[in-house]
């Protein structure tokens, strides 16, 4: 079969979880109620930390920007999977498939830089106390989120570039519910051995970066908590990390299992299943992950709520 140039198609169609009519009321309320209690967590959570001045610090300025990322992201892809299946259509179109991967990128690498930047924001908190308030200062903060915005659009301009250059044959469906450069590698009728190496490095290269950054700091943190001499030191310098990893914990094993279906495994549905907790599940926990044990986060929700009642 004649491959035709990528300019040609006009469109991918978007497989998503089912084709099953009988399941689609089901996967439309369910990705609704996801997409709904992901908004409304992490606008509180920004909410409250704009409203309240104790939370005015460098922790809860990355928690606010980590929250604007998770509605970025669940936000590139659900509307699109609502509006498929509320339409009974499946169909993307080349430039919004384009569109699509780039917001998701941009999202998920700044999602990853965010993370960094807090395990750093935690290190100098324990480790350099002292010093916190002169190193953490709020030209620091503000620089760190905009090279983390400009490194993550780099990156999303990279996977545009890679799959842009792409020509594909006349078998154009996803087995997924949004655009993804590995899935569209499967299709494409061109070599993509050369894409396929490009993206494996900037992969190493922008997702390795962050880990190492936070590997390196919670080391150097655990290594500082361990010399408090007393248990109850310890107890609450482990309590103000322990939301953080346990958000840095979900967020990389999703990743994992979302790249690791998209390399093992070729057009089935056990991908986008695992893309679901990556790009939905995941932004809809942040919320209740950092609230369930941080009183400041609660104390501020709730005067919140009461001011809004």
């Amino acid at each position: 079969m004649e491959p035709q140039n990528l300019t040609r198609i006009s469109e991918f169609l978007l497989l998503g979880l089912s084709e099953d009519p009988e399941l689609q009321p089901l996967l439309f309320g369910m990705f609704l109620s996801m997409y709904l209690v992901t908004m409304a967590g992490n606008l509180l959570i920004i909410l409250a930390v704009i409203s309240d001045p104790h939370l005015h610090t460098p922790m809860y300025f990355f928690l606010s920007n980590l929250s604007l990322a998770d509605i970025g992201f669940a936000s590139t892809a659900v509307p699109k999977v609502l509006m498929n299946i509320h339409s009974h259509q499946r169909d993307i179109s080349y430039s919004g498939c384009l569109i699509q991967l780039s917001f998701l990128y941009l999202f998920g690498c700044l999602d990853s830089l965010l993370l960094m930047v807090m395990a750093y924001d935690r290190f100098v908190a324990i480790c350099h106390p002292l010093h916190y308030p002169v190193i953490m200062n709020p030209r620091l903060c503000g620089f760190l989120v905009l090279v983390s915005i400009f490194i993550s659009f780099f990156d999303s301009q990279l996977h545009c570039m890679m799959v842009s250059q792409l020509t594909f044959c006349t078998d154009v469906e996803i087995p997924s519910f949004f655009c993804d450069p590995p899935q569209l590698f499967n299709l494409a009728c061109s070599d993509t051995s050369t894409n396929t190496i490009l993206m494996y490095l900037v992969g190493a290269i922008f997702g390795g970066v962050p880990i190492s950054g936070i590997l390196f700091s919670y080391t150097r943190i655990v290594s500082s908590i361990l010399r408090v001499p007393s248990s109850s030191g310890k107890s609450k310098s482990f309590v103000t990390c322990g939301s953080h990893l346990s958000v840095v914990c979900l967020f990389y094993a999703t990743a994992a299992g979302v790249y690791l279906s998209s390399v093992v495994s070729h057009p089935v549905r056990t991908g986008a299943v695992a893309s679901v907790i990556y790009t939905v599940v995941t932004p809809m926990l942040n919320p209740f992950i950092y609230s369930l044990r941080n009183t400041d986060i609660n104390r501020a929700l709730q005067r919140l709520l009461s001011r809004m009642s």
